[in-house]
């Protein structure tokens, strides 16, 4: 059980001054503890103007430092003027936030790092998380343990999914010390955070209406009104928000939701849930919220997102505070049991979570990612949660003395920690019970798919301006059959892409997704099958290639550093698997080749077999191949194509009199769309 907080406003509150340099602490009157003075936290120091209140809302003008030292050294406030130890020193916005947790004399806030002159944003980079400007500092609001949140967001992570980002640390707000806070990333469109286009009021069709959009489940507000109510919960308009979307974008999402409650029982590829999910970011969320057992799940600060061109994915997981067998036991709830699926059980939301759970298909899913996390090493393995506790611990127990002589909230924290240990032994054991068999899909065979090249940082010319416009991925069938492509999907955030239903590939043929279609063909002469939504990352990408279940057939996750190829990077060429039968995860399985043209090298007994002669020439190629030729063109070193034979022989000639002398790239394309490149000379 919970001690009752609402006493907490009367526990002595430490008085805390500083000399006119800000270096000397002295206490207050009363002085039951000792003074503050140093942390193995980070220490953060706000002050508003005027010491004024912070309010719910508008934010209010502040100030604020954060004291770091290197290497995890110890932290003290006398470090409040040295510019060596000071991770942010700058103007904020402030204000109190959340909803239940702002009843407690200890509040959260939630935090803008703003330029100097108070008016406009400044992104920047806090205690290592990647630079934004929308930031909150986590109270850890009813939980004794002041981990819940910071261990579920750890090990989402783990299983591959993004969470917001938690640093620990020690807060004084005006010259008085009040608490351990975690300050943490704030759910947002982000490249580094939840990584959707933005989706601008103009982009009403398709493709630009499908994405990007961030939707929450919560309770509604004059700020945040409810979009529409659907089974079982209200949706709210994250990005764009309630003020911005526009009619049609609102119409398009809300009808993928709509779509979702009238298919979670149909697990077809075409019709069902598997094309309108990405199956495992539900999964994962299913299985974060089951284990944690937690009580606001499914209802309330549960989020979506959709990037353009990409399925509805679930998550990020968001506010896990009553969680673990904790519940609000001081209003009377207590609904966070080892024994019930949240889903179903109380906060039930959006009653498509209970449809996917019953779906043989679905949850066969769900049972055997258990079976996988939960195995030894991996993140929902007691003993690797029971390490992350322990970790966790060793960290904050130091602040958390702090923190009850502050607050007295933390009734005993050893028992609770103890308590938590052995609720969580017992939820994984009820859940493996519970969740039954994954034979039916624990042997899923993917097709010979693999991606064998990536232009992520194309040379722009006067030819071609534009680098994202070159952008291409190639994919080839490595096998012996045609594959049908109906529902394979690249999985990942960032670029999207999902072939049509019954689109095929045939054995040793390669096809190109291209950034721009029309580009791609004015530069290799070649027709790229399809156009993906948004832009390859320059620095680094994770590319799956998956099935509409999510089973992955291949994955690449390049950069644009060494053992990767370099001059990939923006100096003219592109990343080529050097053998397609090689790992394409390693980097030293690739090269750098340049996009003057594309060499579409075939890599099996259906290559073609090719002679061209003479070389350099002056007139005519004589060529021969032992596989019918259908297609022969041309392309200067620029890329740009300057002939085209359509032919039909497996030996015959060409005629080059009209080349201006130099060098060529000719593309000989065969009758079963396998092609090969190689240079010329004009004499």
């Amino acid at each position: 059980t919970r001690k009752e907080s609402s006493a907490a406003s009367d526990v002595y509150k430490r008085q805390v001054h500083m000399d006119e340099d800000g270096l000397e602490w002295a206490s207050g009157k009363d002085l039951t503890t000792s003074i503050f003075t140093d942390s193995n936290l980070p220490i953060i120091i706000i002050n508003t103007e005027n010491g004024a209140e912070i309010p719910d809302e508008p934010k209010i003008l502040g100030t604020m430092k954060i004291i770091q030292r290197p290497n995890g050294a110890r932290n003290f406030l006398t470090d409040a003027n040295n510019d060596d130890f000071l991770n942010y020193s700058g103007t904020i916005g402030i204000e109190t936030r959340g909803s239940s947790s702002q009843a407690l004399p200890k509040k959260p806030y939630g935090i803008d790092t703003l330029e100097d002159d108070g008016i406009e944003d400044k992104g920047v980079k806090l205690l290592g998380m990647p630079k934004e400007d929308d930031w909150i500092l986590n109270s850890f609001a009813f939980d004794d343990s002041m981990m819940r949140d910071y261990i579920s967001y750890e090990m989402t992570r783990e299983m591959g999914q993004y969470a917001a980002n938690l640093k620990y640390c020690e807060v004084v707000l005006n010259g008085e010390y009040i608490g351990l806070y975690a300050l943490s990333e704030k759910i947002k469109r982000d490249g580094d955070r939840v990584n959707i286009a933005k989706l601008s009021d103009d982009e009403n069709s398709l493709p630009e209406v499908s994405g990007g959009y961030l939707m929450q489940t919560d309770r509604v507000s004059e700020e945040n009104p409810a979009a529409w109510y659907s089974n079982g919960a209200e949706y709210i308009h994250e990005k764009p928000n309630s003020d911005d979307i526009t009619t049609e974008q609102s119409s398009y999402i809300e009808g993928v939701f709509r779509s979702l409650d009238n298919n979670a029982t149909n697990s077809n590829i075409t019709s069902g849930y598997p094309s309108i999910i990405d199956i495992p970011s539900f999964v994962d969320y299913m299985l974060m919220a089951e284990i944690a057992s937690n009580v606001d799940a499914y209802a309330l600060s549960t989020y979506y997102h959709k990037d353009r061109g990409g399925k509805l994915r679930a998550g990020p997981v968001w506010d896990y505070n009553l969680t673990y067998g904790n519940d609000l036991f001081q209003w009377d709830f207590d609904r966070s049991f080892t024994d019930v699926w949240q889903f179903g059980y109380s906060n039930t939301g959006s009653g498509f979570w209970g449809d996917l759970f019953n779906n043989l298909t679905f949850k066969c899913y769900l049972a055997k990612r258990f079976n996988e996390l939960t195995k030894e090493g991996e993140p929902l393995n007691f003993n690797y949660i029971s390490n992350l506790i322990d970790d966790t611990v060793t960290l904050i127990t130091e602040a958390t003395t702090r923190e009850n002589e502050r607050w007295g909230t933390i009734e005993d924290f050893s028992l609770e920690i103890a308590n938590i240990k052995t609720w969580i032994q017992q939820r994984i054991a009820w859940m493996r019970d519970n969740l039954g068999t994954f034979s039916n899909c624990n042997s899923i065979e993917t097709p010979s798919l693999v991606i064998s090249k990536i232009s992520y940082n194309p040379l722009e010319t006067d030819t071609f301006p534009e680098s994202k416009d070159l952008e291409f991925i190639e994919i080839q069938n490595t096998g012996t059959t045609t594959v049908n492509l109906t529902g394979v999907y690249l999985s990942k955030l960032g670029v999207s892409y999902q072939f049509e239903e019954n689109a095929t590939i045939s054995p040793a043929q390669s096809i190109q997704l291209a950034g721009n279609t029309d580009v791609f063909f004015a530069k290799y002469g070649l027709e790229a099958y399809g156009r993906f939504d948004r832009d390859l990352s320059n620095s680094s990408q994770n590319l799956v290639l998956a099935d509409a279940f999510g089973n992955i057939i291949d994955q690449v996750e390049y950069t644009d550093s060494a053992p990767w190829p370099e001059t990939a990077d923006g100096d003219g060429f592109y990343l080529e698997l050097i053998d397609v039968n090689s790992d394409n995860a390693l980097a030293s399985s690739w090269q750098a080749s340049s996009d003057a043209i594309l060499n579409t090298t075939s890599f099996n007994s259906n290559k073609i077999d090719f002679t061209v002669y003479p070389n350099p020439a002056k007139e005519k190629l004589m060529i021969t191949s032992k596989q019918l030729l259908k297609e022969i063109i041309i392309f200067n070193p620029l890329g740009q194509k300057i002939k085209a034979f359509q032919v039909n022989f497996k030996t015959g000639e060409i005629s080059i009199s009209n080349l201006q002398k130099g060098m060529y790239f000719l593309s000989l394309k065969g009758i079963n769309g396998v092609q090969f490149s190689t240079k010329i000379f004009k004499k």
